[in-house]
């Protein structure tokens, strides 16, 4: 009576056991099946990088009163707008967001609290200083040095000035040991050189 018992619930653990390990089997090979035609979906995709644009001095120079501007918002005190590369105190700013080139505070590509390996303390200067015309050839030389990651970042970038805002944000460049700033001070930078580089002489 009892070799009947013990044969039946071998029965049973083996039928589980048969059902939990087809289970299993069927999971793994649906997941990887799955994951590989993700990844190919994946492959397919081209990211197109958009028409970028370098605007001129000349451009710069626009002083028509009809224009309005972008401008880098978040900063509590100081903002920079992207007509005049100015910057500028946050009350300095008229409603149509672009400083106020008369006012006192209004500097034009400000390069105040900068290094010379283009690191500065206020994220607004740096944006500011990345402005003027006369870095072009040097953030060109920035763009074609980009890794596969920061490419994919740079390529939905439309102008000189979306560029400079974004350069000039703290990233992965700025800090070490994922948890502190390479140069406390200096941490916003737009040149080929991370922050905590010393500067040439």
């Amino acid at each position: 009576m009892w070799y009947a018992a013990v044969i039946r619930f071998i029965r049973r653990r083996l039928v589980l056991g048969i059902i939990f390990a087809s289970s299993l089997t069927y999971c793994i090979v649906s997941f990887l099946r799955e994951g590989g035609s993700r990844n190919m979906v994946y492959q397919d995709i081209m990211i197109e990088r958009k028409p970028f644009v370098w605007r001129t001095l000349q451009e710069h120079n626009d002083t028509n009163d009809n224009i309005s501007c972008r401008n880098s918002v978040q900063g509590k005190l100081m903002i920079v707008d992207d007509r005049g590369r100015y910057v500028c105190r946050r009350n300095h700013m008229n409603r149509n967001g672009c400083c106020d080139p008369d006012a006192d505070s209004t500097q034009r590509y400000g390069c105040e609290t900068c290094k010379e390996n283009h690191c500065c303390i206020i994220y607004e200067y740096c944006v500011s200083c990345c402005l003027d015309p006369g870095k072009r050839d040097m953030l060109e030389l920035v763009l074609s040095k980009l890794s596969a990651e920061e490419n994919v970042l740079f390529r939905s970038l439309t102008d000189d000035y979306e560029l400079c805002l974004t350069k000039c944000r703290t990233s992965s460049h700025s800090v070490q040991h994922e948890n502190s700033y390479k140069d406390p001070t200096h941490k916003h930078c737009f040149g080929d050189e991370p922050p905590g580089t010393k500067s040439p002489g």
